[in-house]
């Protein structure tokens, strides 16, 4: 316990797809910084800044801990999920009782969707050339 404090800082790494966050939690006011911007200016879309501060709000946490993130791969939306997932396992880390909560709302479980791979004779993974009978 001890060593934690001299640290000052609980760390959760999340992914999503091809995304990885490396997440960040310090006691304060409830900021989020993503890639050394503020997250309303890193993630333009409201739906995103919703999604990842589910783990947050569904402990209660929000005004407890400021968070910063470094996050790289992918797209928005997939960072968007990676965020929340390393925040998630970061929250855990802070507080173990915490994990029902997240367990329940189902934020420290990877999500395993990902691009299916292309198939050979076909367009894409599933699209095929059109059937000609004659």
């Amino acid at each position: 316990m001890a060593e934690e404090e001299a640290i000052g800082y609980y760390q959760g790494t999340g992914r999503r797809k091809e995304a990885t966050a490396r997440v960040r939690l310090y006691p304060g006011d409830g900021t989020i910084i993503v890639n050394d911007k503020p997250v309303e200016e890193y993630f333009s879309r409201k739906r995103d800044i919703v999604h990842l501060n589910e783990p947050l709000k569904a402990t209660a946490t929000q005004d407890s801990f400021k968070v910063t993130v470094q996050v790289k791969g992918g797209g928005i939306y997939g960072q968007a999920g990676a965020v929340r997932h390393g925040i998630a396992r970061a929250l855990l880390e802070a507080d173990p009782s915490l994990r029902p909560t997240l367990r329940k709302g189902g934020f420290l479980t990877r999500d395993p969707r990902a691009k299916e791979r292309k198939k050979p004779g076909l367009k894409r993974a599933r699209k095929a050339p059109q059937y000609t009978k004659r």
